[in-house]
């Protein structure tokens, strides 16, 4: 497995960080001004023929179905730049009851569909549209950035705060404190916060026998048991960040890799972060799919296909390059469903808020209606190649 243990003590760990992390934060703080110095590449762009299926299975006797399904977003996004990077086409929806867009409390798009007494045992919804997603490239350069004013910090205070499982307390609060130390630029301490993730937690799944994710998306879990999915990473990262003064968001969308184009596949869900720094703007990071890329471990047969499935491309081992570009920037090969956690729905859900909506939620007679049992999600396209 990788060469960098995963129950170093936070005291070796600060000390790793100041001496070996100052020549990563520096060539950073460089990184905007030598980018346009050099010229960059065009932004990668790709297209896709989307289809978004979702099966709500109906128990007998039920006389109440609402229905709360992901949609895809059009609006500018947080941390996706300063132009639209997801563009959305010749949208269709086909369900079986009218429905509606209505956004959520964090406003983003959200499809809602209620039946009464409904007749069938299983109702289907089908969204389909062509999504063309630009890579994002934000350039990001510390010395443009500052500390939050006290306008600033009641303004982002949503994104200061401690969520159900993304947690603030005294032991993130010293965690934060010990990896940063006296840094006050945002832009340096969120990635130390970056790079600490990627030392000290490894996406289970290049250890699928022994390492599992949280079914929740947790920062308990995740700085407990150092595993779990992109939720998790980014959950913690989120927490450190939020107890640093650092506003962060957390985007939910999926993945169009190259292995699954034009099967018809499920392709889950993936999520990844973005922050504010004054001077900046909204940064995005994918610290999670950065790991794939971060330090040496073992390729089995128990965890080759998982770690190709996890990547936007496919690729994945040791590329310090990967590791640079997922922290300010994302690739074309994603889309995004819904931001945020804590959620409430509109119309409001009967239930707690929702703690995503990467998929669906759906509620029967007031009571929540579970994710497998009740309901399946499925997810497949089409890339169109240019000409």
């Amino acid at each position: 497995m990788r060469s960098m243990s995963s129950k170093r003590r936070f005291t070796e760990l600060a000390l790793v960080l100041l001496l070996a992390g100052s020549a990563s934060l520096s060539h950073m703080a460089r990184a905007g001004s030598s980018a346009k110095d050099q010229g960059d590449p065009p932004l990668r762009r790709a297209t896709f023929e989307v289809r978004h299926e979702l099966k709500v299975m109906t128990p007998e006797g039920a006389q109440r179905i609402r229905i709360w399904f992901a949609f895809p977003q059009d609006d500018l996004i947080p941390g996706d730049g300063a132009g639209p990077a997801q563009q959305v086409s010749d949208l269709l929806v086909d369900a079986p009851y009218p429905y509606r867009i209505e956004r959520d409390s964090e406003e983003s798009k959200v499809l809602y569909l209620e039946a009464n007494n409904p007749r069938e045992q299983e109702l289907k919804i089908v969204e389909t549209f062509v999504l063309t997603r630009t890579e994002v490239r934000s350039g990001v350069d510390p010395t443009k950035a500052r500390p939050l004013s006290d306008a600033e910090r009641a303004r982002f205070a949503p994104y200061l705060a401690a969520n159900k499982h993304v947690v603030i307390n005294d032991e993130i609060r010293q965690l934060a404190d010990q990896i940063v130390g006296d840094e006050s630029n945002p832009a340096l301490m969120a990635r130390k916060l970056y790079d600490w993730v990627l030392n000290n937690v490894d996406y289970w799944v290049k250890d699928p026998q022994h390492k599992k994710a949280s079914p929740v998306g947790s920062t308990t879990y995740c700085l407990t048991f150092r595993t779990g999915n992109c939720t998790d990473f980014e959950s913690l990262w989120t927490s450190l960040a939020r107890a640093k003064g650092i506003p962060t968001r957390i985007v939910y969308g999926s993945f169009f890799k190259p292995e699954l184009n034009g099967y018809d596949l499920n392709q889950s869900y993936h999520c990844w972060a973005t922050f504010y720094a004054p001077g900046l703007g909204w940064i995005p990071h994918d610290v999670a799919v950065a790991d794939l890329y971060a330090g040496e471990f073992e390729v089995t047969a128990d965890n080759e296909v998982l770690m190709r499935r996890t990547t936007a491309d496919g690729a994945f081992g040791t590329a310090p390059a990967k590791v640079e570009y997922y922290f300010g920037n994302l690739d074309e090969r994603r889309m995004v469903w819904s931001i945020g956690r804590d959620l409430i729905l509109s119309p409001k859900q009967g239930g707690e808020p929702v703690n995503a909506l990467p998929k669906a939620y759906v509620e029967i007679d007031g009571q929540v209606h579970p994710e497998g049992t009740g309901w399946v999600r499925k997810l497949t396209y089409r890339e169109h190649k240019a000409s």
